[in-house]
């Protein structure tokens, strides 16, 4: 039972679903269940979450919010926007694919998850297009990219890159094909994106 040295709180229970969700997948995800792992009654759960749909909320808004302090500290530091921008969305692979490796069956309950926590998700793309956006804003300002709204295009790349760090995408992270073709990617949408596009080679002209 929960102690008054251990008191139940609301990040007790979430990370005993978490736990829960790792050793016995989406199914098990239930106030219950995590009563049975914390040692308590669901009453006592359900002082802190209303809902099984609560309680997977709750762990899904954990595993995005922990993505974007280092996204956040990349958009927020000096230098060269096309620099910037190049780290975070290698930052955000990294972190995307790291948990893939190192946790597939909570990455794999994530995903499940996540199709009933639209809401959830929504705000992470705002956010996620949010730290974009600074980068963005930030290269219009200094002339390294061309006028362009920094939101619209922010979630533009976003959605342009989604199959090297949508969950959807994870079976494809492992392909050697897929670092390529994110560097292909890149590279169309910095030049879109830049002030000074490179200019194209002139044609011969043939005499008639």
């Amino acid at each position: 039972m929960a102690s008054a040295h251990h008191p139940l709180t609301r990040d007790r229970v979430v990370a005993a679903a978490e736990e829960v969700l790792r050793k016995f997948g989406p199914a098990k995800a239930t106030v219950v269940d995590v009563a049975r792992a914390l040692g308590v009654s669901h009453a006592a759960v359900y002082q802190h979450v209303r809902t099984k749909a609560e309680l997977r909320e709750l762990v899904i808004r954990r595993w995005v919010d922990e993505t974007m302090p280092p996204l956040r500290a990349i958009a927020d530091r000096p230098g060269p926007a096309p620099k910037r921008l190049r780290q975070l969305f290698d930052t955000l692979i990294a972190l995307k694919r790291r948990r893939a490796a190192t946790e597939p069956e909570l990455f794999l309950a994530f995903r499940t998850l996540a199709a009933d926590a639209q809401s959830v998700i929504a705000g992470h793309i705002d956010d996620l297009i949010e730290v974009v956006a600074t980068i963005v804003r930030a290269g219009v300002k200094d002339g390294d990219f061309r006028p362009v709204d920094p939101v619209a295009t922010a979630r533009a790349v976003l959605f342009a890159t989604y199959p090297f760090h949508h969950p959807a995408h994870v079976e494809k992270w492992s392909d050697p094909a897929t670092a390529s073709a994110y560097d292909e990617v890149w590279d169309l949408l910095m030049t879109g994106l830049s002030a000074q596009p490179k200019s194209a080679p002139a044609k011969s002209r043939r005499r008639p």
